[in-house]
């Protein structure tokens, strides 16, 4: 660590150099790009000096204490060198959380796209109502959501909807939310009480730009045809709807929310290009089968994430074998809790380099 620590503290004096030098500061674009980069140091060198300063007193203290032979005065060194440890402990700790490279995409916007499972007409209410959790969600944070495609299930379900995501860090929040969500309760269209379980599985993806990923019109199959369902008087009426086929990997997106067929097509492109990406960026981790394994799986009720549990007020996060309660402030969007035991326990993961299971 303290290797890597006096890289980047050399570098923050060497930007600092360059920026005094006429050359810099007669070319402002070079002048902007140095103290953009010098600005994202600038607090783990601050922090890392603090702990080289506290480290040289522990030295400094630890001498005293050795020389020392009077009683009450080595009482008050015992006390600084305990109150010294304790801060270099704790900086040691925040700069091994610094130097955790940062997901470039944490601040981006997110495609959405949840999808009902086992169950049938159950799994697609829950469905719909994960997609108002995470609508209610979106409005405490200020967010906006647009609806790119939507298939009705039976009782005011959702067999899928996809949608987008904008907001301040909508993907440091939301990514950890993809995979199967298991219910265990009651439908209301059960006449005997008997509790059910169901499933539906959620993807988040960073929305990409163009220049993150170029898609080659050669590539593409475009069909227009008449949107269904829900979108204005203008429905099968006029051809608005959508169905992009990207050939090379067979991947097909809909989008048929919008009247406006140019509107729909450039929704169906920014989902097209956030999944290719996606794909992408996980073959260089793992396989695409282990990808869509680990973020979809095939909705069995064996390959949950969470558990929502309505007869005992619990949800039930599997990967870090936490309980939360409240169910029905949860399902109305106040989510925060989860989201923050879940971030914690990756960057725990992150700074400690290992793999903690939890059942």
């Amino acid at each position: 660590m303290n290797e890597q620590l006096e890289k980047i503290e050399k570098r923050f004096n060497a930007i600092t150099e360059q920026m005094a030098s006429q050359e810099v500061l007669s070319d402002l674009q070079k002048l902007q790009s140095l103290a953009k980069e010098r600005a994202g140091i600038e607090f783990i060198v601050s922090q890392y000096v603090d702990y080289k300063a506290t480290l040289k007193s522990l030295a400094e203290t630890r001498a005293m204490l050795n020389e020392s032979h009077d009683s009450e005065m080595a009482a008050m060194v015992k006390d600084e060198l305990k109150s010294l440890e304790e801060k270099s402990n704790l900086l040691a700790e925040e700069l091994k959380e610094a130097l955790i490279p940062k997901d470039p995409n944490d601040e981006k916007d997110v495609i959405m796209e949840i999808r009902a499972g086992t169950g049938g007409d159950e799994a697609a209410m829950f469905a719909a109502d994960l997609f108002r959790m995470y609508s209610r969600y979106a409005q405490t944070k200020r967010w906006s959501i647009e609806i790119i495609d939507v298939s009705e299930g039976g009782e005011g379900g959702y067999k899928e909807i996809i949608y987008e995501v904008k907001g301040k860090s909508a993907f440091s929040r939301l990514k950890y939310e993809r995979g199967v969500h298991r219910v265990q309760r009651v439908p209301t269209t059960e006449s005997s009480g008997r509790i059910h379980t169901s499933t539906a599985t959620v993807v988040v993806l960073p929305e990409a730009d163009e220049v993150d990923f170029d898609i080659n019109p050669a590539d593409l199959k475009i069909d227009i045809f008449h949107a269904s369902g829900a979108g204005g008087q203008n429905v099968n009426k006029v051809s608005t709807a959508v169905r992009l086929t990207h050939l090379p990997t067979g991947v097909v997106v809909v989008c048929q929310d919008e009247r406006s067929q140019l509107r729909n097509r450039q929704k169906a492109l920014t989902v097209l290009r956030s999944r290719l990406l996606d794909t992408e960026r996980r073959k260089q981790e793992e396989s695409i089968g282990e990808e869509r394994r680990s973020q979809v799986g095939s909705a069995d009720r064996s390959e949950k994430i969470r558990t929502y549990n309505y007869p005992q007020d619990r949800i039930t996060d599997h990967r870090i074998g936490q309980n939360f309660h409240n169910l029905p402030g949860i399902m109305e969007g106040d989510i925060d809790d989860i989201i923050e035991a879940l971030t914690a326990y990756y960057r725990l993961q992150s700074i400690s380099g290992g793999e903690q299971k939890s059942d």
